[in-house]
């Protein structure tokens, strides 16, 4: 998912990061505190800790920002520590899956992406088919880069959060040396997976229907190898009732075969949680539930 114009802080966050680099004959401290990382064939970039760059309060609010939104969204309680990470001439991520750093990956784009003065940059996420590639594959027609990846631009203020499992790349960037013309973002994973209570609803109560639906798992599941995340979010009102109701985020994947099985079990996972109540309560109570499936060897 991408979602743009994430945080109004991107534009002070951006200028900081130009004053660094405004007079390259000025030997300021700030200016060094790079690595250049280079595993040959796989990784180039240099990159820093974001939250060390940045002045700390402007940071701070930015991470908030974040991390309340994680919680709100995907139902994951923190982000990773983030890199900050700056991609010039000849720098690239070549194909990898994330594991097992998160249950998702995201990339905060501090890119002038409209003025760039460079070509690549994109992030490339493998598509699902490609993955099944020949499963009902018919030769009617030529198979060109669009249709086996997906490539999201960079946009300034934009926040990209997908599946770190799906191999993913971020293209090769050419034709600036200047840092401050290169592609730069600030990057990490979403992390610590667990309910997000915002409302008077004792978590001890949810807690004890999540066990409840853990112990039916097994037999609704009927040897469907479910790996992913997958998160609901609701409200519960005064009396108790469980309501609007929506799937949040769904990265649970299991071979083609089981897929029509997996749609099954969602939808009797949903309809569990749709049917919970609980005690009264004096205002209503808004939930964020992630229910983490790991596949077993």
């Amino acid at each position: 998912m991408t979602v743009d114009k994430f945080a109004p802080e991107a534009t002070a966050l951006r200028a900081e990061f130009d004053a660094r680099f405004a007079d390259p004959r000025r030997a300021e401290r700030g200016r060094f505190v790079w690595d250049y990382w280079n595993i040959p064939g796989q990784y180039t970039a240099l990159r820093t800790p974001a939250w060390e760059y940045f002045s700390p309060r402007l940071y701070a609010a930015f991470h908030r920002r974040l991390v309340e939104w994680g919680r709100r969204t995907l139902g994951c309680h923190d982000v990773s520590p983030p890199w900050l990470s700056c991609y010039i001439d000849g720098c690239e991520q070549n194909w990898h899956g994330d594991l097992p750093h998160g249950p998702y990956a995201f990339v905060f784009s501090l890119t002038r992406w409209r003025q760039r003065q460079f070509v690549g940059g994109e992030t490339l996420l493998l598509r699902d088919q490609v993955l099944d590639y020949w499963r009902g594959f018919t030769s009617v027609r030529s198979v060109e880069e669009p249709d086996v990846l997906r490539a999201i631009a960079p946009q300034f203020a934009r926040l990209t959060v997908f599946d770190p499992r799906i191999p993913h790349a971020v293209r090769r960037v050419s034709g600036t040396h200047d840092p401050r013309h290169g592609r730069l973002v600030i990057h990490g994973w979403f992390v610590q997976p667990r309910p997000f209570v915002l409302g008077p609803l004792p978590v001890r109560a949810l807690s004890a229907r999540i066990d409840e639906l853990s112990a039916r798992l097994g037999q609704w599941a009927d040897g469907v190898p479910l790996a992913g995340l997958l998160s609901f979010s609701f409200t519960v009102d005064r009396r108790g009732a469980v309501q609007r109701l929506r799937l949040a985020s769904d990265t649970t994947r299991v071979a083609a075969e089981f897929e029509a099985k997996r749609r099954r079990l969602c939808r009797r996972i949903a309809d569990e949680v749709a049917g919970w109540r609980f005690a009264p309560q004096r205002q209503p109570s808004s939930i964020t539930l992630p229910l983490q499936f790991i596949a077993q060897a």
